[in-house]
C-alpha cells in the first residue's frame, strides 16, 4: 500500500533537536484497514503502558484492550462520538484508557488522571519504535462505556486510544487530509511561565 508519510519540512522548530520518535510522530486519522495488530505487539504495547511512572506507585491506570474484529472492538467503537466513527474504525485496535480517581478505601489519588496520560506516552512511543501510529480520542459516550465495560466505582473513564499501521492519506476527505499535513507547536517562550512581578 502506498502512503503519504508526515513532510519534514512540517515538523515544528525545535523538532529536530529531540529524538525522531517524538519529532516524527503525529496524530494520523489514515489507518491501514488490512494491518492486523498481533498478540505479541499488543501486549508489548499495554506493558510499555503499565511500567510507566506514578505517584507513589499508585499505578491508578485502568485499560480495555480491543483488538479490531472481536466483540470488545464492537462494543468500545460502539461508544465512539461524531467524526470519529467515520475514520477509527480502519485502525488495528482501541483502547480505552481509564483513571482511579478514588481508592476503594475512599482516598482521592490527585495525580490519577497525570499518570494515566503518562501512560498513554509510554504506549505511544512504543507504537512508534514498533513502526505504528496511534491517535487519541475525546468524544466517547463515558456512560455508554460504563455500561459495556465493568468500569469499577472511582475510575473514569478518560480517552479511546486508536492503534494501527499508517495508512493512505489520500483515503481521506480533503478537510482531513488538511488537517494531517498542518503540523504546528507554539514557541517555548509562550509556554514558559514567568515569575510574578519579573521584568520581561
Amino acid at each position: 500500500m502506498t502512503t503519504t508519510s508526515l513532510p519534514t519540512t512540517a515538523a515544528p522548530t525545535g523538532a529536530q533537536d529531540v529524538h525522531p520518535l517524538l519529532s516524527e510522530r503525529w496524530s494520523t486519522r489514515a489507518f491501514d484497514p488490512e494491518h492486523v495488530l498481533d498478540a505479541e505487539t499488543a501486549a508489548r504495547l499495554m506493558e510499555a503502558a503499565r511500567w510507566s511512572p506514578s505517584a507513589s506507585n499508585t499505578q491508578p491506570w485502568r485499560f480495555a484492550l480491543a483488538l479490531r474484529g472481536t466483540p470488545e472492538h464492537d462494543a468500545l467503537f460502539g461508544t465512539l462520538m461524531g467524526f470519529n466513527t467515520a475514520w477509527a474504525a480502519k485502525a488495528s485496535a482501541l483502547v480505552l484508557v481509564a483513571a482511579e480517581r478514588t481508592t476503594p478505601e475512599g482516598k482521592d489519588l490527585r495525580w490519577a488522571d497525570l499518570d494515566a496520560g503518562q501512560a498513554v506516552a509510554h504506549l505511544t512511543v512504543q507504537a512508534a519504535a514498533d513502526g505504528l501510529v496511534v491517535h487519541t480520542m475525546g468524544g466517547f459516550e463515558v456512560d455508554r462505556v460504563r455500561e459495556v465495560f465493568e468500569v469499577p466505582g472511582g475510575v473514569e473513564p478518560l480517552v479511546v486510544v486508536a492503534v494501527g499501521r499508517q495508512g493512505d492519506l489520500a483515503s481521506l476527505d480533503e478537510k482531513s487530509r488538511s488537517r494531517e499535513l498542518a503540523r504546528s507547536r507554539a514557541p517555548l517562550s509562550e509556554l514558559l511561565l514567568p515569575l510574578r512581578g519579573a521584568s520581561a
